[in-house]
């Protein structure tokens, strides 16, 4: 069989995907498998099985990374695919599963065929992506490029008040491969695209040119804990009033500078949570996202200005703490381009696009070539029980996939 004739087994790759979404499975058929937790462990070893199943050399490191490389005719950097197999509290069954287990129905598909490539291959999948349970997101990728060192990393305390060391340790992936091993010569990944334009444009394929960039803020704001009814609105130092006025603000914020601006206010806590009592406190956190450094960095400054002069006129405390923070990134040209003629030679309708969430690739580009196959969301539905993408789609992106990985690493 010529490799141009070779494709991915679609029944294969769906049934993993399928017993990987049994495990944290919810009603609704989606899945939560928060990083770290006794579900991400149950998802790891499954899909290690598969590695070694189909003879990947498997690596585990410090922050709890793992690596599956295929080798080549020749030593070296592998071309690596891979994503994440953490998922959202109310996650679906694609989000970061299907880059991985593409990988692995690649893999498959050349050991059937008996096909070696120049370079090896390698399956990755990264802890901690998704940031639920442990900010920043996209953790053991920025660790493994050398973006956070991996004390610093270990040290974070999640949301349950637990250290990302405490829970390597307790689920048993507190690797010891160094972080950063092996080095990567080229890195794809294969993602849902998590939004709605492929779906509506009619398009098979995109080919992702970049990710935006993106701002968590935690905003912290003390006022005054008070009776509801007997005080005057003037007197107040309401703390819920001013994560309402926020959530307004970030809206119109977006509305107005426009273009690939986005804003979310999609976490909030009141203190003490009473019907009838002005809230002291008010914990909530800001998501911003451009595709522009520059206009990144105006909204920034804008919430900034904002929320000071809130805390002035109302006579409350207001801290903000950064929980992420990334420059929007640019992809290669040329494995752009590789990936858009890959998909027209297949025969598939194919768009360049940004993305609109936050990947793991964006992290990888900082030290190698890097591109990203997007394949159509139905509904553009996403961190939800109901995301869906369609079986050929499915099929598309990961024969596509299967045909860069095969260019990169048999290239000169």
């Amino acid at each position: 069989m010529s490799d141009r004739n070779l494709s991915i087994n679609l029944d294969r790759l769906l049934s993993r995907l399928q017993a990987l979404g049994q495990i944290g499975a919810l009603e609704g058929g989606g899945v939560c498998r928060l990083a770290l937790s006794d579900e991400d462990k149950q998802g790891r070893d499954l899909v290690i099985r598969w590695m070694r199943e189909l003879g990947l050399s498997v690596t585990i490191d410090r922050i709890g990374n793992v690596v599956g490389v295929r080798p080549g005719r020749e030593p070296g950097p592998p071309v690596m695919a891979g994503s994440h197999i953490d998922t959202v509290r109310t996650g679906g069954l694609y989000d970061g599963s299907l880059g991985v287990l593409a990988g692995l129905e690649v893999i498959q598909t050349l050991n059937e065929a008996e096909i070696t490539t120049t370079r090896p291959l390698a399956v990755a999948f990264f802890t901690n992506e998704e940031g639920s349970r442990f900010a920043p997101d996209m953790m053991g990728s920025l660790v493994f490029q050398g973006g956070m060192s991996v004390e610093e990393a270990l040290q974070t305390v999640g949301i349950d008040g637990t250290t990302v060391e405490e829970n390597l340790n307790r689920i048993g992936y507190a690797g010891e491969a160094p972080c950063g091993d092996p080095k990567v010569h080229a890195y794809v990944e294969l993602h849902v695209e998590q939004g709605p334009v492929l779906e509506e444009e009619g398009v098979v394929i995109g080919a992702v040119e970049g990710v935006q960039g993106i701002s968590w803020t935690e905003v912290l704001v003390e006022g005054v804990s008070n009776h509801a009814g007997t005080t005057p609105m003037r007197l107040r130092h309401d703390a819920g009033y001013i994560a309402g006025a926020t959530i307004a603000f970030v809206r119109d914020l977006a509305l107005r500078l426009g273009g690939d601006q986005v804003a979310t206010v999609g976490s909030i806590e009141f203190t003490p949570n009473l019907v009838n009592v002005i809230p002291e406190q008010a914990r909530f956190t800001v998501d911003l996202r451009n595709t522009d450094e520059e206009r990144l960095q105006a909204a920034e400054s804008e919430l900034a200005t904002f929320l000071d002069n809130l805390a002035k006129s109302e006579g409350v405390k207001i801290s903000r703490r950064s929980l992420a923070r990334f420059e929007p990134v640019a992809f290669d040209p040329s494995m752009v381009e590789r990936v858009e003629r890959i998909a027209r030679d297949l025969g598939y309708s194919v768009r360049r696009m940004p993305s609109g969430a936050g990947h793991d690739a964006q992290i990888l580009a900082r030290v190698c070539p890097t591109s990203m196959i997007f394949v159509p969301s139905v509904g553009g539905i996403s961190h939800n029980v109901t995301e869906f993408t369609h079986p050929e789609h499915i099929e598309a992106g990961a024969n596509v996939l299967l045909r860069t990985l095969l260019e990169l690493a048999d290239a000169a």
